[in-house]
């Protein structure tokens, strides 16, 4: 560490390197984001004179402190409110000497006496330090999310959306869900966002600078975007840009830690919590609904039997007499399901007002039984459930589903030769003998 300082505070001339750097993945942008613009305004003042600059200089005070007081502040990024801060330090360094909460670093450790300097550094190492970065941090949150409450309660939003001409009045969640489900396009659930207007604004800003949101290139017009958004997938934005992370409530949980820091510790926590004692886990029962009216039953038999006995329909019979696979009675299920939910008759395909009057028609017409044209149901669009949860499927009968497999000999059942000993299985195979065969008569 000594060393390392030694080699960038030899000169007072030179240009100082305060934090790690980094090439930017993109074009450097005025965010204009949250509460940040107001607090660049902010004045901060130096802990151990009246020197004083505005937030938005942050890096020259911090240059001010290693060059006049030799000054180092470890981990400035993370202090979550640097005015605060500074003030916090100011006030308790004119109580007592900067030894006492500091690290004292000596440079040039092997050279002259009159060459060697003594910088200081103030790092949460020192549990006072430390207490204060995690207090203003919880503070922080706790304005983060005042702000995002303000937000989920205020209906005076309004604003026209980024892909269309629709406007959305009332909640932000409006908008949100709008642009996913119709421009699938989404920044997330809304409760996750914070600071939402200024987010729209500096997506909008980008658009309006021909700049994709993913990868963030700049196009000749908005036709060229629009399409290479669309045909990339690039209707979302990159997770990579931490100019996004101050829209995000995850990303002020934990002092230090990013989005996917919180995210990775998250899944080994799950993965290493093997030890759970899941005894007392009891599951949920699962009741199948009939497919002619509201009654549930967690027992698959009375489900069928209400529907046999109550509406007449009886799928064993069904299935014995069409001789239906597996697969073939999930479609057909599928198939009563969704056109008793578009009231339309599954039997003659005649068009209800509501699911009342079609089940009606279907019972007095007796079209309960009456099935169209297997053409019909039997359709690859009929393997996927009408109903999600529909647990009616899941207690259909496969026994018959090994016939979709067997041979030209039907039932005959086919036995593997025994191929434990290859050896022994080449001497005695016919084919053994039908090759020495075919030799001694050529």
């Amino acid at each position: 560490m000594a060393a390392c300082m030694e080699k960038k505070m030899y000169s007072d001339e030179q240009e100082w390197i305060l934090e790690p750097l980094c090439f930017p993945e993109q074009p450097a942008t005025d965010i204009g984001t949250n509460s940040s613009s107001h607090h660049d305004m902010e004045v901060v003042t130096c802990v151990l004179c009246s020197h004083s600059t505005p937030l938005s200089e942050k890096d020259g005070l911090l240059k001010h402190l290693v060059l006049e007081h030799k000054l180092v502040i470890a981990d400035v990024k993370l202090i979550a409110d640097f005015p605060k801060y500074m003030e916090y330090w100011k006030n308790r360094i004119s109580e007592q000497p900067i030894t006492d909460f500091c690290s004292v670093i000596q440079t040039n450790s092997q050279g002259p006496v009159e060459k060697q300097e003594h910088y200081f550094l103030l790092c949460d190492v020192l549990p006072e330090d430390r207490v204060l970065r995690e207090h203003l941090q919880q503070k922080r949150l706790e304005e983060i999310l005042e702000q995002q409450q303000r937000e989920r309660d205020d209906d005076s939003f309004q604003r026209i959306c980024m892909f269309c001409n629709d406007e959305y009045t009332g909640n932000r969640s409006s908008l949100l869900n709008h642009m996913a489900r119709d421009h699938s396009f989404s920044v997330g659930l809304p409760d996750n966002i914070v600071y939402c207007v200024e987010f729209l604004d500096h997506l909008q800003r980008k658009l309006d600078n021909l700049q994709c949101l993913y990868c963030e290139k700049t196009f000749r017009d908005k036709t060229t975007l629009k399409d290479h958004m669309r045909k990339k997938q690039h209707r979302r934005i990159n997770g990579n840009n931490s100019e996004y992370d101050c829209f995000y409530i995850i990303n002020y949980l934990e002092l230090g830690k990013t989005w996917e820091e919180v995210q990775s510790e998250d899944d080994r926590e799950m993965v290493e919590d093997e030890d759970d004692d899941w005894s007392d886990w009891q599951a949920h029962p699962v009741c199948a609904v009939c497919l002619f009216c509201e009654q549930q039953s967690e027992s698959m038999e009375k489900i069928y039997t209400h529907m046999a006995e109550t509406h007449g329909f009886d799928l064993h019979k069904l299935k014995t007499e069409l001789n239906l696979r597996f697969y073939q009675q999930v479609k057909l299920v599928n198939y009563i399901r969704r056109e008793i939910h578009q009231c339309r008759c599954y039997g003659c395909q005649e068009k209800f007002g509501s699911k009342p009057e079609v089940i009606r028609h279907v019972i007095e017409a007796g079209h309960v039984m009456q099935l169209p044209e297997t053409s019909t149901w039997d359709q690859p669009q009929y393997y996927f459930p009408t109903y999600e949860n529909d647990a009616l499927l899941c207690a259909l009968s496969d026994s018959d589903s090994e016939s979709e497999h067997t041979g030209p000999w039907g039932d005959v059942p086919v036995i593997a030769e025994d191929i434990s000993n290859l050896k022994v299985l080449k001497q005695t195979s016919i084919l053994s003998h039908l090759l020495k065969n075919t030799d001694s008569s050529s």
